[in-house]
């Protein structure tokens, strides 16, 4: 006999395996639907997982036990699915309760068409389902659900139907039952590196109020080749004046040639010598 589940009620599992079969109604390209994807926590009694492990989902699809694995995504005559299977009864006594979790990958649950979670007995290969139920999500904008939970009473275990939402999608789910996230590789289903890259910023070119950038020293002359001899650089030119350029000075004799002569005076023809007196008469 098939349960048709309520919000909040219960129905005690004969099987000691189970599969969780989550399944929507795909929308037509272009409608906004979401690709929808199932996952498992696995919690202790505490109310939260033991470690990192204990989250089951696309980018860790079997728990380290071997109890607890998704089965990845089929197509069925409504729409899609996605699957949980357990193995309760081979699973530590310190495992109290198992979350099943549909997640829509950042677009709300307001899109999503005709989600339900069925619970079939996994030892059967064909059958109708345990116990069913559909999702409804209260507000519309949540973008993961708890959709239901396998919990333990006593030496039995119980199914009870949840629809509980998360508007922060599978991390922050995930982040609330102990998971550790690293925000800076957020979880995708496609499994692909969603951070950008970084990238080298663009120098500015120089200008006034810029350094200038350091200039490259030359490269090394080819071996066997004489070294250029470096030129003096001339002084900075005066702030808004040039300077002068120097100019050349004559050369220098050529080395063992005399020296060239100064040019003879030319006497004076109308320099007269001034007037003598007695003194210098008859003498």
């Amino acid at each position: 006999m098939t349960h048709a589940m309520l919000k909040g009620s219960n129905v005690p599992l004969e099987a000691t395996a189970v599969r969780a079969v989550l399944l929507w109604t795909p929308g037509p390209a272009g409608s906004g639907a979401p690709d929808i994807d199932v996952s498992a926590l696995v919690l202790s009694t505490d109310g939260r997982v033991r470690s990192d492990e204990d989250f089951v989902f696309y980018n860790q699809p079997r728990h380290p036990s071997g109890k607890v694995w998704r089965l990845g995504k089929k197509r069925a005559l409504d729409g899609l699915t996605d699957s949980i299977q357990a193995d309760l009864a081979g699973l530590p006594a310190e495992v109290d309760r198992i979350l099943i979790v549909a997640s829509a990958d950042g677009v709300p649950f307001e899109h999503v068409r005709g989600l339900r979670i069925s619970l079939y007995d996994a030892a059967a290969a064909e059958g109708d389902p345990y116990a069913y139920f559909d999702v409804k999500p209260e507000t519309g904008a949540e973008t993961a659900l708890i959709c239901g939970e396998l919990y333990r009473r006593g030496d039995a275990w119980k199914f009870r139907a949840l629809g509980e939402g998360y508007s922060n999608g599978l991390v922050g789910l995930a982040t609330d039952f102990g998971i550790s996230v690293d925000e800076s590789e957020p979880i995708h289903p496609s499994g692909e590196q969603t951070v950008p890259r970084p990238v080298a910023a663009a120098q500015p070119a120089p200008g006034y109020g810029y350094p200038q950038p350091p200039s490259q020293p030359p490269a090394p002359p080819a071996y066997g080749y004489p070294q250029p001899v470096p030129q003096p650089t001339s002084a900075p030119p005066a702030y808004g004046y040039p300077q002068p350029v120097p100019q050349p000075t004559s050369a220098p004799p050529g080395y063992g040639y005399p020296q060239p002569a100064a040019a003879a005076a030319i006497p004076d023809p109308y320099f007269k010598l001034p007037p003598q007196g007695p003194q210098f008469l008859g003498r």
